[in-house]
C-alpha cells in the first residue's frame, strides 16, 4: 500500500467504548482499542531510546482518549486520560497498528502474563465524560 493509501479518510473516537475508529479508500475500517494505542504509543516513553528500552505499559485498561490533535498532514496526537500525550502516531504507524492489531495485542497480553502485571489500573480511573 502507498503511503498515500495509508491516510485515513475517516476518523471517530467513541467514548463509550473506548475505540478509535478508522477507514481509508479502499474500503478497510478498523475499531483499534484506546488501550492498544496506548500501550504501543511511538513515544519514547514507552518505546524507550533503541532496542531493549521499551517499558511496558501496565493499567491501562480502562485508557481512553480525551483529546486528539493533528500534526502538518502526516500524524495525529493523542491525550489519553492518564495524562499520556507524547506519542506522534504517523499515518504509516496508525495503519500498522490497524493492520497488525491481532499480533500486536497477543504480543502484549504475553508481555503483561510474563511480567506478573496487569492491565487493570491500581489507582483511580479518570473517566472522560462526553459533553
Amino acid at each position: 500500500m502507498s503511503d498515500t493509501a495509508a491516510i485515513p479518510t475517516e476518523i471517530r473516537l467513541h467514548q463509550a467504548s473506548r475505540s478509535l475508529e478508522i477507514a481509508y479508500a479502499g474500503g478497510e475500517r478498523y475499531h483499534l482499542p484506546c488501550e492498544l494505542l496506548r500501550v504501543y504509543s511511538p513515544s519514547a516513553e514507552v518505546r524507550g531510546h533503541g532496542p531493549g528500552q521499551e517499558v511496558l505499559q501496565t493499567g491501562k485498561r480502562m485508557v481512553g482518549i480525551t483529546s486528539i490533535e493533528s500534526v502538518g498532514n502526516y500524524a495525529l496526537q493523542f491525550t489519553f486520560s492518564d495524562g499520556h500525550d507524547s506519542g506522534i502516531y504517523s499515518w504509516s504507524y496508525l495503519h500498522e497498528l490497524c493492520r497488525e492489531q491481532e499480533r500486536l495485542w497477543e504480543a502484549y497480553l504475553a508481555q503483561i502474563s510474563a511480567a506478573g502485571a496487569s492491565r487493570d489500573p491500581s489507582g483511580p480511573v479518570l473517566i472522560a465524560r462526553q459533553g
